[in-house]
Parts: C-alpha cells; structure tokens; sequence
C-alpha cells in the first residue's frame, strides 16, 4: 500500500488521501508554526514514504536529506501557494514532483485581508476604539487618511504601491480600484499588459518607495527577495508613509523595519508575517504599540476561504497526491524542469 507522510495537513486532506486508498502518517499537529529543528524527526516519519503533503513548515523546511529519506517518494504537495520551505533545487535533481496550491481561496484572502490591515491603519480604527473604551472621546491626533482623489476640490489622494504585481496585488489593486486612488507597481516579472489590465501605473522600485503613501508587499520568497527591503529602502520613503507585509517574512529585515519605525523614518506597518515563526517574545515588533498592527500569520484563515474546504489547498493537494501516486502528472507541478525525469522514474506506475 502507498504511504504519504502528512507533515502539516489541513482541512480534509488526510481523509481525501486515505479515501483514495493510501496509508496516511500524520506529523504533529502545530508542525506548521514549529520550535526548534524537527528535521531528524520528520526523516524517521519520512523513511519509505510515497509522498509528503501539508502546509507552511518554517524551521524544519523539506531538506534534501528528509526527501532522501525514501527511495520511493515521488511528490511533496503543498496545500499553499509557497514553496520556500522546500528545497526545490534538490528535488528537481532527484526527480521529485513539487506542487503548490494556488487556489483563489486562499490569495483571494490574503488580498482582502492586506485591504483590512491598510484600512485599519489609515483610518486608525484600532485606536479610536481604545480610546472611547478608556473613557475619552475625539481627539485630534485621531483622524484617518481620506483615501481617494476629489474632483470637488481638487484633494489629489493617496498613493499605493505595491511590490508584486501577481495574483494578490493584481487583486489588491482591483480591491481598490473604487477608492480612486493612484495606483503604481513594481514588478519587473510580469508583461506590460498586466499593468493594464489592472489600471496601474508601472514604476521602478525606488520611485515606488519615494512616492507611496502606503507600500504593501505580495512577493515570492527567493534568493532575490530576501530582506529586499531594508535600511537603504525604508530610508527612500516618505516619513508618512504606511508598510505593509502579508507575502514572507524573509522579504523584509526586521530589524531595519522595527529601527525605521522607531525612528520615524516610517510611520506605521502592518504584519501578517515574520522572518522567524512565531515572533519571539523580545521582538521588538511588539514594543512600538500601535505603530505596528501585527497578525498571527493567518490572514488566508476565512470563513468561506482559505486552506480548508471545497477547492482549497488541502484539497488540491491531495488530489496532486493520488494522482502521482497512480503514475500520472498533477496539476500545479512547481518544478516543471523535473517533468522528463519524474516521467521516466514513475510514469504510469499505479500504487493504488
């Protein structure tokens, strides 16, 4: 019987695996906000499996010495768009099938919620409401940001900028496309037609930071974007200026963020990601009160969207499981490069 060892499995992705005939080894629960290094562990729970599925696994990332654990594994699915956990490079090399899970469930929610962060800052709902809970009432240093231009007077609005013009910024942009606002983007990945399509203004990075009243980041983690913003990039913008990260953690030097906003450099940020998982408790993120809005890493976590339920990432991750274990390609393949090799080791082979 084919074995899938589940590292960190979500929604009904155990009983969708099981029920197409596999036997399931479930890791830990809370595997995917882990402590310490679990790779030794997941090696013994890895040994002989067919396949690994599951979700974000921070400290403990899908190394090359877990997928060599097993002769025989043929896929790792992920049931999230990332794969900054896996070592991809090494998988292709082994000819290892690497899925993901680009469900619009899940970056449709990452979306809204970065819009939810945004409006919370600039219309300062948080402290407004702990103000009136402690007794007081309006105060001037409470008023919010108007957002979008006005053709009655002239009032020019604000300015977005987002860094990642793919599936999350593309729909942050159309999110925001009713406030009016002006709207640029920095994205060198992406054709000229997609800027058009959203009806955004394409900009080099540096006149991204320097013009935007609120920057809000939705990048892929690689060699490239990690702690592409840093102390250089948050001096370049403007000391009213609102950042906002829901994409990785690893994109962005904490500590340069937490130093600008202590400085004033930045006025404010909003987090839903941090470099290490969870923040630490000497953070000093969690000191600025509120400057900083901070969330748990789970802005995709909806009801009606997310990692769980019909069309999510769990379930399309498993489907990618059963199908690989029957010898056939899934949707979603990462590495394509792999396809040739994983053909040859695997194709029309059926474990089920």
């Amino acid at each position: 019987m084919a074995k899938a060892f589940l590292f960190a499995p979500t929604g009904d992705m155990a009983r969708l695996v099981e029920d197409g005939g596999c036997e399931v080894l479930l890791g830990k629960a809370g595997w995917h906000t882990p402590q310490g290094n679990n790779e030794p562990e997941m090696i013994r729970m890895a040994a002989d499996a067919d396949a690994l599925a599951g979700t974000s696994i921070r400290s403990s990332p899908i190394t090359r010495n877990i997928m060599t654990a097993s002769r025989a594994l043929r896929i790792i699915a992920k049931s999230t768009v990332g794969v900054d956990d896996i070592d991809v490079d090494s998988a292709t090399e082994i000819g290892i099938l690497v899925t993901h899970a680009p469900t619009e469930s899940n970056w449709g929610a990452v979306a809204e919620g970065t819009v939810g962060i945004i409006l919370a800052l600039l219309k300062r709902v948080r402290e407004r409401d702990a103000q009136i809970k402690a007794g007081g009432w309006r105060e001037e240093d409470l008023q919010g940001t108007y957002l979008g231009r006005r053709l009655s007077d002239g009032y020019p609005g604000i300015t977005l900028g987002i860094i990642g013009l793919g599936r999350i910024g593309g729909r942050v942009s159309q999110l925001f496309r009713p406030w009016n606002m002006r709207v640029i983007a920095y994205d060198p990945y992406i054709p000229d037609y997609r800027f058009l399509e959203f009806g955004v203004e394409p900009v080099d990075l540096d006149t991204l930071l320097q013009e935007s009243d609120v920057v809000t980041v939705h990048v892929v983690l690689n060699k490239e974007t990690r702690h592409m913003l840093s102390t250089a990039e948050f001096s370049k913008m403007k000391r009213s200026a609102v950042f906002v990260n829901t994409s990785r953690g690893g994109a962005v030097d904490e500590k340069a963020l937490a130093a600008a906003l202590e400085n004033g450099t930045v006025h404010a940020a909003g987090l839903d990601v941090f470099e290490d998982e969870p923040i630490s408790r000497d953070s000093p993120l969690r000191k600025l009160g509120d400057k900083v809005l901070l969330s748990p890493h789970m802005i995709s976590a909806n009801r009606g969207g997310g990692l769980g339920g019909l069309g999510s990432g769990s379930v399309w991750a498993a489907q990618a499981v059963l199908k690989a274990l029957q010898g056939e390609l899934p949707d979603h393949v990462f590495n394509a490069d792999v396809i040739p090799l994983w053909l040859e080791r695997f194709g029309g082979k059926n474990l089920l």
